[in-house]
């Protein structure tokens, strides 16, 4: 898969960012191509070789007929969470947003989502939390071609804490005249 200047392409664990330049570089002797590439979060410059883009995980914007399926594990509410030991848990978490694929992140966001709901994250947690956030919404935004503040409203809409029937009602509490 080529690349042009121009193109938006996704990197994993960086996000979305746009082909800049492609050049060939000479170095200790030998030249290669690389796609220099700015990260649109963050404004990073990262330089992929061009013949191993594919094998570093480099890839295009997830097809907008497939976002659907991304908003479809993070509206899963029946597949467990995670119950390993913190830092088990946080190297599973990594493996999966390193990949860069947006399935995967979305099942990061979801569990931690939904572990939030329930409990406070650590600082390692809201970190991670943040980072699976950003890069689905990114994606997503550019996917639709829409603002990546009606995608986050979305997904923060998929995990706002309904209350249930088994919530006792809250007392009304006795204004004194």
């Amino acid at each position: 898969m080529e690349f042009k200047v121009g193109d938006k392409a996704v990197y994993p664990a960086h996000g979305v960012g746009i082909i800049r330049a492609i050049e060939t570089k000479e170095m200790e002797g030998a030249s290669a191509t690389f796609y220099e590439i700015k990260i649109l979060d963050n404004g990073m410059k990262i330089w992929v070789p061009v013949e191993k883009a594919y094998a570093n995980g480099m890839r295009q914007i997830i097809e907008r007929e497939d976002v659907e399926k991304v908003y479809e594990i993070l509206r899963d509410r029946e597949t467990p969470t995670d119950n390993q030991t913190w830092n088990r848990r946080y190297r599973e978490y990594m493996q999966k947003i390193k990949t860069g694929d947006p399935l995967e992140v979305a099942k990061v966001l979801r569990d931690l989502a939904l572990m939030k709901m329930e409990k406070n994250l650590s600082f390692g947690e809201r970190k991670m939390f943040d980072q699976a956030s950003s890069l689905l919404i990114q994606e997503i935004a550019v996917a639709k071609d829409t603002e990546e503040d009606a995608v986050r409203a979305e997904i923060e809409g998929l995990f706002v804490k309904e209350e249930s029937d088994e919530d006792p009602p809250k007392k009304k509490s006795k204004k004194k005249k």
